[in-house]
């Protein structure tokens, strides 16, 4: 069977074992995050011929399942990957619609760039999530905060040993029913300061998303954690400290006048895509944002002073998370009781809003997906 979209004939091999729905449904009632993946997954392989040209082929949604590589794939001694995340929402009515996705594509070829892998044309990228999503439509869960979370993905699967980019590629997408990231109720987090470790570098892949970023992450994501903290927050030790980004999340500040203040992108920083909706909602709510560089000293200051009223981190898996505490084996910003601030939370509420459908998409950032 084929099924046409965005112009792209995707073939369909569906699975003879499916999940049953009384076992989708237990997994449904408590889905966690990144536990539990669908029936299906959507791929494009990607192949330089004789001539040296290149060219994506072979769309197709066939069952979720192990991928064999060569021993000698390029991903597996290279780490030539990148991949993205997004997420699609049930709304009141029944239908599903994913968030800006044609941003996810955009910054799919950014990284794609980086990592010397061919770019994906978006029509591409559109159709594998939708005619993912069509296949395994009843995935998708429907209680407060949940979503089914969206992973494309890019490897580089040729089998040689030489050190070039690869001439095979496989672009895939999977899909795994997630409730609320950091699970429970929302309630701000404890960050931990990396001293040790830098998250990205100059010149580096900082602003790619790819796996390397996050495995160099791992060290100190578990230090954070083995002291009782969430997150990990990345400095740059080289520029008085300035505040990067978490281990997964951007970070944002509430000043006392209203306004909100970020980081600004330094090709060590991956320009979120909830990021860049934060501001564009922050600036509709008649708050004025700022991109520019903050250190920890303004951070630690500016919270002793009041300047500072409320930190929050946002990201695709957990939207919006406040900050209630900042610290390391000798710092101590914030407050343990602290509670979510109101602007953090108007935010939140109407970012939510605009991808569940009980607010008005004023920008055209929804795609129906069924």
């Amino acid at each position: 069977m084929t099924q046409t979209a965005h112009g792209v004939e995707f073939s369909q091999q569906l699975s003879e074992n499916p999940k049953s729905a009384e076992e989708r449904a237990a997994i449904l009632a408590n889905p966690g995050f990144g536990d539990y993946f669908t029936d299906h997954t959507a791929v494009v392989d990607y192949k330089v011929d004789a001539d040296g040209n290149g060219g994506w082929q072979n769309a197709r949604i066939e069952p979720y399942g192990p991928i064999s590589l060569d021993p000698s794939a390029a991903v597996l001694h290279y780490g030539q990957e990148i991949f993205e995340g997004l997420k699609a929402y049930r709304h009141a009515d029944g239908s599903v619609w994913t968030f800006r996705p044609e941003a996810n594509a955009a910054r799919l070829n950014k990284s794609a760039r980086r990592l010397a892998l061919p770019e994906l044309p978006e029509e591409y990228f559109l159709g594998a999530i939708r005619e993912l999503v069509q296949a395994d439509q009843e995935w998708v869960p429907s209680g407060d905060g949940e979503a089914l979370y969206l992973r494309p993905f890019m490897i580089a699967t040729e089998a040689f040993l030489g050190v070039r980019a690869a001439r095979e590629v496989s672009f895939r997408v999977i899909a795994s029913p997630a409730g609320n990231y950091f699970g429970g109720e929302l309630k701000p987090v404890s960050i931990w300061i990396s001293r040790e470790y830098a998250r990205a570098g100059r010149g580096g892949t900082g602003a790619a998303k790819c796996g390397g970023n996050y495995a160099a992450s791992l060290i100190a994501q578990q230090e954070a954690e083995a002291n009782g903290c969430k997150q990990v927050l990345f400095l740059d030790h080289f520029n008085d400290d300035a505040v990067e980004e978490l281990g997964g999340m951007n970070v944002f500040f509430v000043m006392k006048d209203g306004s909100l203040v970020t980081p600004a992108l330094s090709g060590t920083i991956l320009e979120g895509v909830t990021r860049m909706s934060v501001i564009q909602v922050a600036r509709d709510m008649g708050r004025e944002v700022s991109e520019r560089k903050i250190t920890l000293d303004e951070w630690r200051d500016g919270v002793a002073s009041g300047d500072i009223t409320e930190v929050f981190a946002c990201g695709t898996a957990a939207v919006i998370t406040p900050i209630g505490v900042l610290k390391d084996a000798t710092e101590f910003i914030g407050a343990e009781d602290a509670k979510a601030g109101e602007t953090t939370m108007a935010i939140r509420e109407k970012l939510l809003g605009i991808q569940t459908g009980t607010v008005e998409d004023t920008h055209g950032w929804l795609t129906r997906l069924v």
